[in-house]
């Protein structure tokens, strides 16, 4: 497998261990359709809830390369938990828009997982200093082992906000009976009448940084698709490194040579091995661009975001489209429930289904691309 470069502030020892833990208990996540504990575990220990944390509140001072290259890893070893790993790291950068008091309470320990739907689906009710909110979402990926849940209402004062919730105060629907990423316990959460003061919420777009580190002026949504395309290009690697292993032994039917000797197998491999590399590279390239101005103190440009946006798209694509060579070639085998590349074809698919990377986005940013009215404020 290429080597995961480029993670300086993620100790890449226990990310590994995460992934290895990941994939030992991958067949445990598609029964239980939630993470096991062991999985939950590694993952927080090796602080791949809060790789958006800022250093404030005990995070690691990571950025989105950092994000992208760690659930990719970990998406190699259980997509499911590269997916969870990705979205409560996204989470954990509302962090920045939080009032301080809110933020320390929220995020007590650096291995607190959050987690939940930006969506707006709740509705608030203005009293007092906060609000009452009833909602009910769905994909509350990986919610199950989070301490406090996040779900975006529609306020009677005319405001958008995402409120967090503590545990207690989040009912899980059990939903989640799905043909992919069957480990993310994406269930439906509700929440009915609970009070929500105002430090608890966040106005996308709207709320001020409470802390001035280059990961806050970083676009959230952005942050998002990051890891959603990491989850789809980390299935994928599993599914090529598969194949790698299976084709040096395996005879297919009427044939004497192994599938790793086949001249179709070797040419159409090949296609897909590029496509996925050419996709990690275009991806990281557009994130490293904008990070760099971040970090300079400027502003991620439209331009910028466009790109990123475009980059994490094409990965989910490209991840589908090594995944289903891999699945291919490997033939017969292939088709049954134990087979892990099976798994692989399944959750790949479920990668583009989700909205951040969904192929209509392309429709949005070919407006900006030729000139045409854009709304940026998704992107």
């Amino acid at each position: 497998m290429p080597t995961i470069a480029n993670m300086s502030a993620v100790d890449t020892r226990p990310v590994a261990n995460a992934a290895q833990v990941a994939r030992e208990h991958a067949d445990e996540a598609e029964d239980l359709r939630r993470l096991p504990e062991a999985t939950v575990s590694a993952l927080a220990e090796a602080g791949l809830f809060t790789l958006c944390l800022p250093t404030a509140y005990g995070g690691p001072g990571t950025g989105p390369l950092e994000l992208v290259d760690a659930v990719t890893q970990v998406a190699t070893g259980d997509g499911a938990a590269g997916w969870c790993a990705g979205i409560a790291s996204t989470t954990s950068s509302m962090a920045a828009f939080l009032d301080p008091d809110a933020a320390r309470a929220v995020f007590a320990t650096p291995d607190t997982a959050t987690g939940g739907v930006f969506a707006p689906n709740g509705r608030g009710v203005r009293e007092g200093n906060g609000y009452r909110v009833t909602g009910r979402w769905q994909w509350g990926s990986g919610t199950q082992h989070c301490e406090w849940i996040v779900g975006g209402a529609m306020c009677d004062d005319g405001s958008q906000r995402v409120c967090f919730f503590p545990r207690s105060d989040v009912e899980f629907i059990d939903t989640w009976h799905s043909v992919g990423m069957r480990g993310t316990g994406s269930l439906d959460i509700a929440v009915t009448d609970v009070f929500v003061s105002d430090e608890f919420t966040v106005q996308p777009g709207v709320s001020r940084v409470f802390v001035d580190e280059p990961l806050a002026h970083f676009p959230n949504f952005t942050l998002l698709a990051l890891g959603i395309a990491a989850t789809g290009l980390g299935v994928a690697r599993r599914a090529l490194d598969e194949l790698i292993d299976i084709a040096g032994a395996k005879k297919p039917q009427f044939s004497s040579r192994t599938l790793a000797q086949s001249g179709f197998a070797q040419t159409e491999f090949a296609r897909a091995e590029a496509r996925w590399r050419a996709a990690r590279a275009l991806l990281r390239n557009e994130v490293a661009d904008a990070w760099g101005s971040a970090v300079e103190g400027g502003r991620v440009t439209v331009e910028q975001r466009v790109a990123m946006r475009l980059a994490a798209a094409h990965a989910a694509v490209e991840s589908i489209a090594a995944v289903d060579a891999a699945w291919t070639l490997a033939g017969g085998s292939a088709v049954y429930e134990t087979s892990v590349l099976g798994r692989c074809l399944r959750d790949a698919h479920v990668v583009t289904q989700h909205i951040m990377v969904a192929p209509k986005l392309n429709e949005t940013l070919g407006k900006f691309l030729l000139g045409t009215d854009f709304d940026a404020s998704m992107i």
